[in-house]
């Protein structure tokens, strides 16, 4: 039997997987795709899909962009899972040390050119990464952000040259918080301290009541992504 991503167009493939949950996506996305992974930032949507992945392939690979200058919180989330279920994340690291981007660039490159520093400490070794995969899954609901409002559960992404999963693309905050919960997945404590979506940590504060959820990233600047998931 062809694989379904051979016989069925995007639109087609798209408006099937609408309908189905998050875990029938990942299983759809294992059935197709010999080479997949998962992208995982420790936030609250990556640990609902890596207890799902755990429990339906453990084996897959889940990588992380290590930029080196995220919360302490972050990196104890890391280790936290690692230690619930038993397996160990795949750290991605940029070309350049820090103290390399320092003397290419100049001194703290994210505060006054964070596109520059997030090119460099995200972008980059992500395209790398990837280069060895047919499809890559992530954490993207369209209540984030209007960036990512129109997300489908499976695209092409262009800009990395594989296919694309957001199985979560039509969760609501509140069915993410219900899942991690009722599995007792450990998260990231920031997420109890005001910080909805955590990035670096120089380029992420605390969101106050009535802020969209992302505001608290890179605030002061006309930037809502760090260009993983650009269109």
């Amino acid at each position: 039997m062809k694989r379904l991503v051979d016989v069925l167009s995007l639109q087609e493939l798209a408006i099937r997987l609408e309908q189905e949950t998050a875990e029938t996506v990942i299983k759809f996305a294992l059935e197709q795709y010999p080479r997949l992974t998962l992208a995982c930032s420790f936030g609250a949507e990556d640990v609902v899909l890596v207890d799902m992945l755990q429990t339906i392939s453990p084996k897959t690979e889940i990588f992380y962009l290590d930029t080196n200058v995220h919360f302490a919180e972050t990196y104890e989330t890391r280790d936290r899972l690692s230690a619930h279920y038993g397996n160990e994340f795949v750290q991605v690291l940029p070309e350049l040390t820090l103290e390399e981007q320092a003397e290419k660039f100049g001194e703290e490159l994210w505060k006054w050119d964070p596109n520059a520093c997030c090119r460099e400490r995200k972008v980059k070794p992500l395209t790398n990464h990837l280069l060895g995969f047919d499809a890559w899954i992530t954490g993207i609901r369209r209540e984030q952000s209007p960036t990512r409002a129109h997300a489908k559960k499976i695209e092409w992404d262009a800009i990395f040259g594989l296919w694309k999963l957001n199985p979560l693309a039509d969760w609501t905050n509140e069915d993410v918080w219900a899942y991690i919960h009722s599995h007792h997945i450990p998260y990231n404590a920031l997420h109890d301290q005001g910080y909805p979506s955590i990035g670096c940590m120089h380029c992420t504060r605390q969101v106050a009541a009535g802020e969209d959820a992302r505001a608290g990233r890179w605030s002061g600047f006309e930037k809502t992504e760090c260009g993983l998931h650009r269109k």
